[in-house]
Parts: C-alpha cells; sequence; structure tokens
C-alpha cells in the first residue's frame, strides 16, 4: 500500500503476500551458495533480536521480541537436544519443536504458553491494557471472516471479550484446515494468536540478550499504548513508583527454572528503569540494543524518537498542569551508549550519539580490544548543519534531591557527521572503538 507517498515496506505495494514477511531467516556468510533458510517455527511477527540459549545436551532455545506497542516475548524450543555447541548442523533443530509465548505474573514468576491448537482461548483483557484513557484495546483472530472482511477484531470491552471466551474454546477453533495447516496458520499469526492464549503484551521488546550463565536479558523500549496496537500489561510494566503508562523503558531479566532450555517455568526481574535518578530511573530513556563483553559487563544503547530528541522543556507545569513523559524526552538530549559494570548498582554513561542519530549494532570483536557501533540516520530531523548553526534551549531539570532548575543548551541545528566540515552532508555509518593503553 502507499501511505502519504512512501511505501509501506510489507510487499504488499507489489501485489505479495503480507504472510511473506515477519520471519527470521538464517544465512551463513562463508557459504556463497547459501541464499537463506527461513525458520518458520520461530513465528512471524516483527522480529527486533534473537538470542540462545544452547548447552550441550539440553534442547536449543531461542529467543525474540515482537517489537510493537503490546509485543511478546516468544521462545522456540527444539524437539531435538545439542550434541556439540559448535557443530553446524544445529541448524536443523530449529526445524521441529515448539513456538511459546511468554506469561508474566506480578509476583516476579512467569510461565511459557505454547502456541498449538489444542491451547486454551485465554484472551488479554482491555482492562489489563495500558492506555492513554480508560481502557486500551486488544486485537483477536477473527474466524468467520470472509474474503471481503477483516481478519481481526478489535476489543475495548472486557465483556465482548468474555462472549469471545465462550464461543471458541482453542486455537484450533480459530483457523481452518488440517492439524498441519492450523499449526502454520497460528505460527503466520503470532502475535494474534498470542493475544488470544494470554501471552502478556508488553512495552514494545527491542533486544534479547543470554548471559554466560544462561539468564536472558531483554529491553522494552516504550510502555507509551497506541489506540490501534495497543499497550503493555498495567500490571508487569510500569514505572518505578508505579507510573502507568511508562515512557522511558526497561531492562528486564528472565531466569528458566533448573536453568533448563526446555522449562516452561522461570523468574523475571527488573534489572533497570529508563528515567530520571530523581524519579529512580537510570539517567537514560528508552533502551534498545544490548551486548556483553567477556567480563560480563553489560553494554546498552538508547532509541529516543526522533521527534523527541532535545525537544525543549521550558517547564513542567505548562497552565499548571504537567507535563507528560513523551514531552520529558527532550531533557535526555542525544541518544547514548552506556555500561552496566558487573557487580556495581548504576551504569555509566560511555558515548553519546551525534544529532538526530541512533545507536545501534553493538559487538564486541573476540579479542574484546574493538567494539562497532553503528549511527543510524544522522540529521534525520535537522538535515545539513550549515554554517555550524545552533539554537539556544531551555530544559527544566531536577536536582538529584528534586530540586528543579533551568538548564540552557546549545543545541546544534542539523549535522555534519562523521566529516566535521562545515556545510558538509551527515552520513551513517560504522565506528570501530578501541582503547588507548596508557604506556
Amino acid at each position: 500500500i502507499l501511505n502519504s507517498g512512501e511505501v509501506d515496506g510489507r510487499g504488499n505495494v507489489f501485489g505479495l503476500a503480507g504472510n511473506k514477511y515477519g520471519w527470521m531467516v538464517e544465512v551463513d556468510p562463508a557459504n556463497p551458495d547459501d541464499y537463506g533458510t527461513k525458520h518458520t517455527w520461530l513465528g512471524r511477527f516483527r522480529h527486533e533480536a534473537v538470542a540462545f540459549l544452547a548447552q550441550t545436551g539440553q534442547p536449543l532455545a531461542v529467543y525474540s521480541g515482537c517489537d510493537r506497542r503490546g509485543g511478546h516475548i516468544y521462545k522456540f524450543v527444539s524437539e531435538g537436544k545439542i550434541s556439540d555447541i559448535k557443530q553446524k548442523n544445529n541448524s536443523k533443530l530449529l526445524e521441529k519443536g515448539m513456538l511459546y509465548g511468554a506469561k508474566f505474573n506480578p509476583d516476579k514468576t512467569g510461565y511459557w504458553i505454547p502456541l498449538n491448537p489444542d491451547t486454551e482461548i485465554n484472551p488479554v483483557l482491555p482492562s489489563q491494557i495500558a492506555a492513554s484513557r480508560g481502557d486500551g484495546v486488544v486485537a483477536l483472530p477473527n474466524p468467520e471472516r470472509t474474503a471481503n472482511e477483516t481478519k481481526l477484531l478489535l476489543f475495548k470491552d472486557d465483556e465482548e471479550i468474555l462472549a469471545y471466551k465462550s464461543k471458541y474454546k482453542t486455537l484450533a477453533d480459530l483457523y481452518e484446515g488440517n492439524g498441519t495447516e492450523k499449526q502454520g496458520a497460528i505460527l503466520i499469526d503470532a502475535h494474534f494468536a498470542a493475544n488470544a492464549v494470554g501471552v502478556t503484551c508488553t512495552g514494545r521488546p527491542e533486544d534479547t540478550e543470554v548471559d554466560e550463565n544462561g539468564t536472558l536479558y531483554m529491553t522494552f523500549t516504550s510502555g507509551s499504548p497506541s489506540e490501534a496496537e495497543g499497550g503493555a500489561d498495567k500490571e508487569i510494566f510500569k514505572g518505578p513508583n508505579g507510573e502507568i503508562p511508562y515512557e522511558f523503558g526497561w531492562i528486564i531479566s528472565l531466569r528458566e527454572d533448573n536453568n533448563d532450555a526446555a522449562s516452561l517455568s522461570f523468574r523475571w526481574d527488573v534489572v533497570a528503569y529508563g528515567g530520571e535518578p530523581t524519579e529512580k530511573g537510570e539517567g537514560f530513556s528508552n533502551p534498545d540494543n544490548l551486548a556483553f563483553d567477556k567480563q560480563g559487563n553489560l553494554w546498552m544503547v538508547s532509541d529516543i524518537s526522533t521527534g523527541g530528541l532535545n525537544r525543549e522543556m521550558k517547564t513542567r507545569y505548562p497552565q499548571g498542569v504537567p507535563v507528560s513523559q513523551r514531552d520529558l524526552l527532550g531533557i535526555f538530549g542525544n541518544n547514548s551508549a552506556w555500561v552496566f559494570v558487573k557487580g556495581q548498582e548504576h551504569p555509566y554513561p560511555f558515548a553519546i550519539a551525534p544529532m538526530d542519530a541512533e545507536l545501534t549494532g553493538l559487538y564486541f570483536t573476540p579479542d574484546q580490544e574493538t567494539l562497532f557501533l553503528a549511527v543510524q540516520h544522522p540529521g534525520e530531523a535537522g538535515g545539513i548543519r550549515r554554517d555550524l548553526a545552533f539554537e539556544n534551549r531551555k530544559f527544566a531539570l531536577k536536582t538529584t534531591n528534586g530540586q528543579e532548575f533551568e538548564q540552557m543548551r546549545q543545541v546544534p541545528l542539523g549535522s555534519n557527521w562523521p566529516s566535521g566540515q562545515v556545510n558538509q552532508p551527515p552520513r551513517p555509518a560504522v565506528v570501530a572503538i578501541r582503547r588507548i593503553e596508557s604506556k
């Protein structure tokens, strides 16, 4: 489809079916004859990350998140087990198994719900979902559609969902075909099937990483809801002071019971909150990509949307009414990179992105001598910075003890990165960062 002159990106404009997109594909870069393998069992959704829990003698577990407001965390568990963790044929383990969605409980426990035809319908309720006002919205599969009807049903009322639940008993009731065909349809429709069986709606999962001890770390970038897509579970995804909805994001850990990749239960905890330190946040907003170094330190880059970067905020109470959390995004300045040093309570800021840019792609070389960072879309809002132009902007900040003060910043208008030359256009690039050892 075309939207305001732009291609939507899911193939529709070319006459291609949407269900051909949103899959995890494996490519061996060392094999020029490998044109990619689509791993259907990993499900079709807005994959933003992949992480592996791979242990000899256990099934292979693959974690991924669906990057949308109200998206879910998924785990695929292979039917076969790993005999040699370094064997290339471990890819075959991805050909048979089961896809699960994570159900987070308020008491920091949780369990995995299988996305198969026999799973009982127990939909997410609108009253569970954070919204700008009132209850949230939940999208469920429409099993009675015709060619001219939508494949989804949108619910804003718990009673309507309970009626849906009384009519359809298992996921098999929502899809046509034989057993294999129904399973395939569920994998194609993973996000909405997960809504139908009660998988927890989250705050935009953007990365998943497993540490050396088998603990999964996940970033949830934003808890702000969408009137069209829904939002995060109010009991799980709230701020450090109970704020609902919560824009600034979370880093959350998940530990499988018995550290077993095939476990159907787990424990979870909040590692860090985004937000202001005076409000128990860690000083960043909207955490995104993660990476571990070999010393066990956790590295993170932020993903504040370009429209929120450096937005002026002269007062927190215009006309006596407090500003929204989204209006506060400008106080965090540019996007940034942070490191959580193992064993220490709070993270350290490591790098600041160029104007209007997002940092991504954290990667350490095996010898740990180089850190790669990708710099996306510098100057996305301001374009080329002309003649070193800047603007003075005021920001109503708070000290760590909560006292408000005004800060004046000189904010560059546009970017000349990476050349740094006056009036040169900004360009995305990959940066290699190396430590200079003192002699």
